[in-house]
């Protein structure tokens, strides 16, 4: 599912934890009326704590403050500092929390990462709250005005008030803080679209992804960390580098937080490299980013280009056509290929028998979890 294509907004690119961090917690720091946050991975630690910290004393000044966390990814935040969201006056909801007679629903998780302040300013793109974010993972995240919030807190709300989202947190209280946002009048505004998700049946992103790839005429260039690509984004891809367009793939090289999803989507490299398509490994640590472009399309979220987030997911992105924009996501690019190891076909051609094998079994994995649901 996606929204509307709004005018008169304002993006600005965030990358690496450096950027985005600081920037978030200024945010939370200057809000008035209400802080919503949603998350995929939450873990005890010195980040988690400095947002409980940072939510708490925004709630003790009368801030509305609604977090919503993954059932799952939120496992390894401990009880006590749920509890201290609680007593500082948060209110804590949990999607989809795991249950046995559920089964196959387990595998459906809300990976979305989003923050908005006060209904005007918007943070997505692919962070958590785990210390992997403060040193050790490369991420980017973009700041939204104008608009196109509006469309983040429609769609944060919806899950809010979701039969499958459990907590203490009041579901009807997102409603009373939805308000109409206008257009910057003062600044040439961006274009954009909230593109999201939610689950096998709703594939806007996927569409989308698919009509960017094909309309293309210089570029297509996509980072991601789990790429285990679709038969139809495979063969896309492939054609596109036939017909001379650009085509690069920015995806991590041996720093991997599973190893497995990475053998997993090496098999198709063989094929993609004899297409045209360049394959660049990043090298400095895991590139846990997400984010793409196509001529002067962008997008930057939290969905993957595998069949967890296309199939099973809750996901959503952000969609921005403007050519700034397009030139700072280009740049960023850039720096990032120049930091990677560029995989030739001859090279991947003679790669030893190990890998080869790892591809199989990994590969083999991947399709039977596939066709689980």
């Amino acid at each position: 599912m996606r929204g509307v294509w709004r005018n008169g907004n304002r993006f600005a690119l965030l990358p690496e934890s450096k950027c985005f961090l600081p920037a978030m917690a200024s945010a939370i720091e200057s809000a008035e009326a209400s802080i919503v946050l949603e998350l995929y991975l939450m873990e005890t630690g010195r980040l988690a704590d400095r947002l409980i910290a940072a939510l708490g004393v925004a709630a003790r000044r009368g801030v509305a403050v609604m977090v919503l966390l993954d059932g799952y990814g939120a496992m390894g935040l401990v009880e006590h500092d749920r509890q201290r969201l609680r007593d500082a006056g948060v209110a804590l909801r949990f999607f989809n929390p795991l249950a046995w007679q559920r089964w196959g629903k387990n595998l459906t998780r809300d990976h979305r990462k989003l923050l908005i302040i006060d209904g005007r300013v918007a943070f997505t793109g692919g962070f958590g709250a785990m210390d992997v974010f403060l040193d050790s993972w490369f991420d980017v995240a973009v700041r939204i005005e104008g608009p196109v919030v509006t469309d983040w807190m429609r769609l944060f709300s919806r899950l809010w008030d979701s039969p499958l989202t459990h907590g203490e947190g009041d579901p009807r209280l997102i409603k009373r803080l939805i308000t109409h946002i206008t257009a910057l009048e003062t600044y040439q505004g961006m274009r954009g679209r909230v593109v999201w998700g939610q689950g096998y049946r709703y594939q806007a992103l996927r569409r989308s992804l698919h009509r960017q790839v094909a309309e293309a005429r210089q570029r297509i260039w996509f980072c991601t960390p789990y790429f285990v690509p679709t038969l139809g984004l495979r063969r896309r891809l492939a054609r596109a580098a036939r017909r001379g367009i650009d085509v690069r793939l920015l995806l991590p090289g041996d720093a991997h937080d599973h190893p497995g999803v990475r053998y997993a989507g090496q098999r198709f490299y063989g094929r993609l490299l004899r297409a045209g398509v360049r394959i660049f490994e990043f090298q400095p640590s895991f590139i846990h980013a997400k984010f793409s472009l196509a001529d002067d399309w962008a997008s930057v979220g939290s969905c993957n280009f595998d069949h967890w987030s296309l199939q099973w997911n809750l996901e959503a992105n952000q969609e921005v056509v403007d050519s700034r924009f397009a030139a700072e996501v280009a740049a960023l690019f850039e720096r990032n290929f120049a930091l990677s190891r560029e995989i030739s076909s001859g090279q991947w051609a003679k790669r030893p028998r190990l890998q080869r094998l790892r591809e199989w079994a990994y590969g083999t994995l991947d399709a039977w979890v596939t066709r689980l649901r």
